[in-house]
């Protein structure tokens, strides 16, 4: 079974925090990400990149309306996402943990959010 994960931050939580902070937090995340990814299991894994890059694409009046922003009506923004290929939940739980906003950034408000899968892969 197939499972992805959201990790999430509040930005305004984590725009309030001091550079100092900021690189304290961001220094932990390699060493996290590799021992997630060391398990065998990560099948994707990635940091998104810059808010103000982000569109939003709505169907209305029968075209595609494209907006700014990641603003899907949430305080929370996702800021990574990964795969997990898992025998289980109880292991796609395990690995998710180690993922660095299940392990430190509580100051940004970070969080990770576990979504089983079922979709098939394009060739």
């Amino acid at each position: 079974m197939k499972y992805l994960g959201l990790a999430y931050f509040t930005p305004e939580k984590f725009a309030a925090l001091s550079p100092d902070a900021v690189k304290a937090i961001v220094s932990q995340c390699p060493a996290l990400d590799e021992k997630m990814r060391a398990t065998g299991k990560v099948l994707v894994s990635a940091s998104l990149g810059d808010l103000e890059h982000w569109r939003t694409l709505r169907p209305r009046a029968g075209k595609t309306q494209i907006t700014d922003g990641p603003y899907i009506e949430s305080k929370e923004v996702v800021g990574g996402l990964f795969i997990i290929e898992a025998d289980s939940q109880e292991e796609a739980l395990r690995i998710a943990a180690m993922h660095p906003a299940a392990q430190i950034g509580e100051e940004g408000d970070w969080a990770v959010e576990l979504i089983p899968l079922d979709f098939y892969l394009v060739p």
